[in-house]
């Protein structure tokens, strides 16, 4: 018997995941117990399920966990108290095997908090609050999973205790793989112990704790457990919008449906991930509402590997395992055979109706079947047929009379313009589509175009054709398109020149190439063999133009430009100056016009200033290497340039006296050099006695030696003294000078 494509793994753990924190799942529920032991009270049994992914590496389950009771009375919420409760039962969850499936290594543990509470009745409510955080980074539908924690909350109403109700709880294992592209189809119903009505919705997971890494008490509100948890309302996450809703919680269309009154999921994954999945049912009893159960759960979409998988090379996919094979114009196909399953593939069984009584059957793998006639023929194929992993597909061949492409083209073969191609395809059936390549980028989808070619040649033009059968053949000509340009167009970059006179010559001519012949004659004696030359006129005068162009294949197109050109004589700028020595700033410099043949003159000192005076006088206020420009205009308005380099040289000077006479008159009291110092560096002054000492010292250009010795304060006695002073002029010209000093009290 053919296995029915049905996979559904039970089992709440993603497959591989790479960073599995901790839950991956939960739900809670209760049952009502009876009358309390006080007045006005009531007994209840709380169980929480908590799902744990024991493959990730993640943390264990929380033993004991917090457990914490609020109470909501007219929207004010009060806490009770939080209770630490251990696990009563912790299991393995079981793999259902898949026959003929190769099911993932997973591994999946489920805890069980089983505990009782006695609660005073009335009209408010009751939450029963677990957190924590934190959930899988891998999941694909919400934001930022690996900083979100899960909140597992049960509201025992007014409306329950006064019914005296237990809460629904969900009977199976919600699974959490599931296979891609294949429908899925689970019941994720519950049962009521009151056979209460019941009325089941895709809704939004609930928020609970903070990420691992958040530096906060690990039991606060915000922590990874917190203790107590926070009170109601409870935050939602946060799906990927707009592709994640909590009612659309995988995407793609048409979406996952849950069926209202039944609770059967159902629909067609169509997209690899993880997912947060969270079903709520709601419990009425005579139209009240009297509780709201939610269960969170993870779905992994992946590629389920079958043992055995039946296939073959077809055309198309008609339906669910029925394919589509077309055959133009022969009648013998031999099938290839695209089966997944090695030595698993016991036998094969192929089977055609010939639609003549007859039928054709082959235990080849690939077998080669022949057709009576054109026509549709139905036919199936079985793997392991009568064994356990068995596979099976349905296959719709049809038979078409053949097409043949081909066309026909027309041009001139010497004279730019388009081409005419006409369509001359044949076979039984009508030609309903055309493609043209025409081997330059260029196409056309009707059955007979003009096509003109920008650049010239040799294209290979293919033309496929599909008929009303869907049968297509194409075919495949070479064209030489190497015409001369139907116009020749020259675009100078300019008509007038002067002296040299640099003119670009732009070919604007089509079609033509690099391979295509070029004669140029520049009117001057000279001429050219490139495509869009350069030339530079030096002589003055009125020049014509003329060009031919050669295709490869020897057609010809030429023009000729008659007083194209005309090339105007220019001036020659040039100048001196003096001092050609200049030290210091603010010297005036005088500039000597020695151009030829101009009429104006525009000066430019280095972007300081301009003038047009011929001869002018200029100062630079600051030293260093300035550029001046010279631009003259002929009487034609040709123009000439040049420039010169003004070096303004840095005035350094330092002039040292050979005695001084510290007495504190005023006069000479202080022994220091004197002069232009600005824009040096490394400047030092020092002063040593006879027997080798030193007695002053100092950096600063502004400081001398007033008489007294270095450190001590006492005045130096009278004698001659050594002095050096050193230091680097602006433009790194190292200074050292050495001499005597005579101090005279």
């Amino acid at each position: 018997m053919t296995r029915i494509w049905f996979v559904l793994f039970f089992v709440i753990v993603a497959v591989q995941v790479s960073s599995a924190k901790h839950i991956i799942g939960g739900t809670m529920y209760y049952d009502y117990l009876g009358a309390g032991s006080g007045a006005g009270t009531a007994k209840y049994r709380i169980t929480i399920e908590i799902y744990r992914d024991c493959n990730g590496g993640g943390a264990d389950f929380d033993n004991p966990a917090v457990v914490t009771v609020y109470k909501e009375h007219d929207g004010q919420v009060s806490f009770v108290r939080s209770d630490y409760r251990s696990i009563k039962t912790r299991e393995s969850v079981p793999i259902i095997p898949m026959p003929c499936m190769t099911v993932p290594n997973v591994c999946v543990e489920r805890a069980k908090y089983s505990f009782d509470l006695e609660l005073p009745v009335g009209d408010f409510s009751y939450h029963i609050v677990y957190q924590r955080c934190c959930r899988n980074e891998t999941i694909t539908n919400i934001v930022t999973p690996g900083e979100v924690g899960a909140t597992y909350s049960v509201e025992i109403t007014s409306e329950a205790m006064a019914a005296k109700s237990s809460s629904p709880r969900f009977t199976e294992l919600p699974p959490s793989v599931i296979c891609n592209q294949l429908p899925l189809s689970y019941d994720h119903s519950a049962e009521d112990p009151d056979a209460d009505q019941l009325v089941y919705s895709f809704c939004s997971p609930l928020k609970g704790g903070g990420p691992l890494d958040q530096g906060t008490d690990v039991t606060s509100c915000d922590g990874v457990a917190p203790d107590p948890a926070c009170p109601p309302p409870f935050q939602l996450v946060t799906f990927v919008q707009p592709t994640y809703s909590p009612t659309n919680p995988m995407g793609g269309s048409p979406q996952i449906t849950i069926n209202p009154v039944t609770g059967l999921i159902k629909g067609t994954p169509q997209q690899l991930g993880q997912y947060v999945v969270s079903v709520c049912v709601k419990e009425y009893r005579n139209g009240v509402l009297l509780s709201t159960v939610r269960r969170e759960f993870q779905f992994n979409v992946a590629d389920c590997q079958p043992d055995v998988l039946a296939d073959i090379e077809k055309d198309s996919v008609l339906d669910f395992r029925y394919f589509l094979f077309r055959s133009c114009g022969d009648q013998t196909i031999a099938f290839k055979n695209k089966s997944l399953g090695g030595s698993d593939i016991k036998s094969y069984q192929w089977t055609f109706d010939l639609n003549n009584g007859n039928v054709a059957t082959s235990t080849e793998r690939d077998p080669v079947i022949t057709f009576p006639d054109t026509g549709t023929y139905e036919g199936t194929m079985v793997l392991n047929k009568g064994l356990p992993c068995d596979d099976s597909l349905r296959i719709r061949v049809q038979v078409f009379p053949p097409v043949y492409a081909a066309f026909t083209y027309d041009y001139d073969t010497c004279v730019a313009g388009p081409v005419s191609f006409t369509d001359a395809s044949s076979g039984e059936g009508i030609v309903t589509n055309w493609s043209w390549d025409f081997g330059d980028g260029g196409s056309d989808k009707s059955a007979n175009p003009l096509y003109e070619y920008t650049d010239p040649g040799i294209f290979p033009v293919s033309l496929r054709v599909r008929d009303g059968n869907g049968c297509e053949d194409d075919t495949t000509q070479v064209i030489t398109y190497q015409p001369a340009p139907r116009d020749v167009i020259i675009a100078p970059s300019t008509y007038h020149g002067c002296i040299p006179a640099r003119i670009f010559f732009n070919n604007l001519s089509t079609p033509i190439d690099s391979t295509y012949t070029f004669e140029w004659d520049f009117g001057d004696g000279t001429g050219d063999s490139v495509q869009s030359p350069i030339h530079v006129f030096d002589q003055e005068g009125l020049y014509s133009v003329g060009i031919k162009i050669t295709s490869p294949i020897g057609c010809e197109a030429s023009n000729y430009f008659p007083n194209w050109i005309q090339v105007k004589p220019s001036p020659k700028a040039d100048f001196s100056y003096e001092p050609k020595e200049i030290i210091g700033p603010d010297v005036p410099i005088r500039f000597q016009d020695l151009s030829s043949d101009a009429v104006r003159w525009y000066w430019n000192f280095d972007s300081l200033a301009t003038t047009q005076l011929q001869n002018p006088v200029y100062a630079f206020q600051d030293t260093g290497r300035h550029i001046v420009y010279l631009r003259v205009v002929h009487p034609n308005g040709c123009v000439d340039t040049t420039q010169r380099l003004i070096d303004v040289i840095p005035d350094v000077r330092l002039y040292m006296p050979n005695a001084f006479t510290p007495n504190q008159d005023t006069r000479n009291d202080i022994f220091i050099g004197k002069g232009h110092l600005d824009g040096v560096k490394n400047y030092r002054f020092v002063i040593w006695n006879r027997w080798g000492e030193k007695v002053f010292e100092t950096t600063d250009t502004a400081l001398g030696w007033d008489g007294r010795i270095r450190g001590s304060g006492r005045p130096a006695p009278p004698g001659v003294y050594v002095y050096v002073v050193s230091y680097t002029e602006p433009r790194g010209k190292p200074v050292v000078r050495r001499g005597f000093a005579t101090l005279i009290r």
